[in-house]
């Protein structure tokens, strides 16, 4: 007679879906589980696909009305998801907030208004704009308007790459932001002088210094143009704009032609006291947050939250995601802003279900730290789609052929076929989201590409390729 643990091995390898009742235990229950089904065309396409032959693939294809699961390739190994995690963090505003973001705290005592920071990116952003705190902190009545602080994470996340601090998608994380963190310049294109060069009868035209326009206007005495010995062989020829790495000296660099660039400056106490002064145009001072017995603590609420997930998933915006998870922890205490207590939470409480548990340590995905399966992110994706409407979920999301990172991609003479996220860093390109196929059926996808070394539209087209064919064939 077969020992019985070798017994329930043959029975999976043989593909049983049920047990004969002289082998069920009495007392544990069996957990089956049953291997992804397999697309013998879609198994074939991938497997001859020259694009995808040299780096790691993963796939996992699932019904989003029923669950059921269509396909499996590498389904259970773990990737770098990138800027997929933001649906980790939509999934958790959607559980943490309200209908309205928590834009800050405060309570009155006497002539003087405390308030402190709750993590809200909108005041006074230039995509996603809030009113809500500006109003209110300009009209108080109390003469004193005091700042305090709240314990807050490190400005950068867990192994974020330290030399983006001067491009436009790795801002600093704050309590209390401003401006999103960001100045943004604007450059004319660069007008051309007549000259006579030595008395010739010939004009030679030359190039004028470009005029910048430079929003917030208080750091325009900080901006100048680069000086020669500036130049450096290793500075993206897109750049237009370097910070120092230490301070808010800005150096725009040479172009012939106009441009717009964005660029983080460092954030400080003493800077966010003096740009809150000069916007609201009232004295403000810092101190501690000590409210007592009698006073009575609120919460100002802002901006609608379906304003920041659009902006955030359909632009992939790092800034805004980060700041999510933040304001999500002021829902566990309002002692500190903390993204890995938020994530801890989520794990525990509403993703305890996952196939795999992700490595989950920011809000945007900027870290490499990160990790999760296939099969875990379509699970997501299901769970998404059972919890939120489906007319909302898709509006919140890139569509193909509309907006944001999709708007070149996933569409043709019918209209949008895909709705997702995508997710790209160095070597990594990957996506997740819905296909509409043909039929009607909506289809959960997650499709992961890590480790590819050179340029990534092959791989992002021969997605595109794949995807299509579910599309028609399911």
């Amino acid at each position: 007679m077969l020992p019985r643990s070798l017994y329930f091995l043959l029975l999976l390898t043989l593909g049983a879906t049920q047990l004969p009742a002289c082998a069920q235990s009495t007392d544990t229950p069996l957990v089956v589980v049953i291997p992804a089904a397999k697309l013998p065309w879609l198994q074939n396409m991938v497997d001859s696909s020259a694009v995808l032959r040299q780096h790691q693939v993963g796939i996992s294809l699932a019904d989003a009305a029923t669950g059921e699961t269509l396909f499996g390739y590498n389904d259970s190994r773990y990737f770098t998801p990138a800027s997929t995690m933001k649906l980790f963090s939509f999934y958790a505003g959607l559980k943490m907030l309200p209908d309205s973001l928590p834009s800050l705290r405060y309570f009155s005592r006497g002539d003087t208004l405390f308030f402190q920071g709750t993590g809200d990116p909108t005041f006074l952003h230039g995509d996603v704009p809030s009113r809500r705190a500006y109003a209110f902190l300009a009209n108080r009545p109390e003469k004193m308007l005091a700042y305090c602080d709240i314990a807050s994470v490190p400005i950068y996340g867990p192994s974020w790459s330290w030399d983006d601090y001067t491009y436009y998608f790795q801002p600093e994380r704050t309590a209390f932001p401003i401006y999103g963190n960001t100045v943004r310049f604007y450059a004319a294109a660069p007008l051309r002088a007549p000259q006579r060069p030595g008395g010739a009868s010939v004009k030679r035209a030359v190039l004028l210094p470009q005029r910048v326009r430079v929003l917030p206007r208080s750091f325009a005495p900080l901006t100048e143009q680069a000086p020669v010995n500036f130049l450096s062989p290793d500075i993206d020829p897109d750049t237009h704009v370097r910070r120092d790495p230490q301070t808010n000296r800005f150096y725009t660099l040479p172009s012939t032609k106009k441009w717009i660039d964005e660029v983080p400056f460092r954030t400080s106490r003493t800077l966010l006291l003096r740009m809150l002064g000069d916007t609201l145009r009232r004295p403000i001072v810092g101190v501690l947050w000590r409210p007592k017995p009698g006073d009575e603590i609120r919460t100002l609420r802002g901006l609608r939250v379906d304003s920041l997930y659009r902006r955030m998933l359909r632009v992939s915006d790092n800034f805004l995601a980060e700041q999510l998870l933040l304001m999500c922890s002021t829902t566990l205490g309002h002692d500190s802003l903390s993204t890995s207590r938020a994530i801890r939470v989520m794990q525990r409480k509403f993703l305890n279900t996952l196939p795999d548990k992700p490595v989950w340590v920011d809000g945007s995905g900027l870290s490499r730290l990160n990790l999760t399966t296939p099969r875990t992110f379509t699970a997501l994706l299901l769970k998404l789609h059972q919890e939120v409407e489906e007319p909302r979920l898709l509006s919140v999301l890139a569509a193909g052929g509309g907006q944001g990172t999709l708007r070149k991609r996933y569409h043709d003479a019918n209209g949008t076929w895909f709705w997702g996220k995508t997710g790209t860093l160095t070597n990594n390109v990957n996506i997740a989201g819905y296909v509409r196929t043909k039929t009607g059926r909506l289809v959960a996808v997650s499709f992961f590409n890590n480790g590819f070394p050179g340029d990534d539209k092959p791989v992002r087209n021969e997605m595109e390729r794949l995807l299509r064919e579910v599309r028609d064939r399911l």
